[in-house]
């Protein structure tokens, strides 16, 4: 090991001190031809309290792997075809290009894009693209608690979570904390896929027996009983709800707007600079 990253490395472990940044050679830590690394090209990947033994060999391989890529890729300027070099600069032009248009674009776009959506738009959408909206997933609408197989009067909690009105339903919230789960939201969609996995007894083999409506189900394992009541229940390729695809749709409504506006921007900036005659067109 050079004496220059001996004393990196002791500075970076003692002392944590910054380092001055000097493009001279003589300062660099490791050189490929023309090309040199010096400190602080490294500095900014080695972690913090470190280990003097640990960050010998974390700045070895950064210096190795640094050489490597440098001494691959002065080999492919020699050996790779011209025409393939400007191509690849080309590539690498348009992609700098594209990386900063979009990035100046993101900005004024997040300051002036308008993200509020009505209920009525939303709604809007759904109806004239209905047909676009259909399930990859079974859904289910239910409710479920989960007992100890010992838990007392466990034939009042299954009348009240049959019956359930408001007075049941208030009654099994109070209670809640002597289930081993509970989950009595019946009024949104959820997959079925991760009722599954909630309702341990329940398997995927069972999807005939699970997915009816209206149907009650009392399931046991070695954790407990399984009260289970199944409200509604759409199928695979059957028509989205509304409610379950609602976020898709404002997704979609946001991403048109945000097209929109990006035109708007790219159409302000062109009118802008050939207003200022900071572009001009030359017949």
């Amino acid at each position: 090991m050079s004496k220059y990253l001996y004393i990196f490395v002791t500075l970076i472990v003692l002392t944590g001190c910054q380092y001055f940044e000097q493009e001279d050679p003589q300062n660099a830590l490791a050189r490929v031809n023309n090309a040199y690394l010096f400190e602080g090209d490294i500095q900014k990947e080695l972690p913090k309290n470190i280990a003097k033994e640990d960050s010998l060999l974390l700045v070895n391989n950064i210096i190795t792997r640094w050489a490597t890529e440098q001494l691959l890729m002065d080999q492919a300027k020699i050996n790779l075809p011209e025409k393939q070099q400007q191509k690849f600069e080309q590539l690498i032009a348009n992609y700098k290009k594209e990386l900063y248009t979009e990035a100046y674009k993101d900005i004024i776009i997040s300051k002036q894009l308008d993200t509020n959506l009505t209920e009525a738009a939303i709604e809007s959408y759904f109806e004239a693209n209905r047909n676009n909206f259909k399930l990859n997933q079974d859904l289910v609408k239910l409710r479920y608690i989960h007992l100890n197989e010992n838990f007392p009067e466990k034939d009042k909690i299954k009348e009240r979570f049959n019956r359930f009105n408001q007075k049941d339903r208030e009654f099994l919230e109070n209670e809640s904390l002597k289930f081993n789960s509970i989950s009595l939201n019946d009024s949104i969609w959820v997959s079925a896929r991760n009722i599954y996995e909630e309702v341990k007894p329940l398997d995927i083999e069972d999807k005939q027996q699970f997915l009816q409506k209206d149907k009650f189900l009392q399931l046991q394992d070695s954790t407990g009983v399984y009260l289970v009541k199944v409200k509604d229940v759409l199928l695979r390729n059957d028509k989205a709800p509304l409610e379950y695809v609602k976020p898709t749709i404002k997704q979609i409504l946001l991403n048109r707007r945000k097209l929109e506006l990006a035109k708007k921007i790219e159409k302000e900036i062109t009118k802008d600079a050939l207003k200022s005659e900071k572009f001009e067109i030359y017949n």
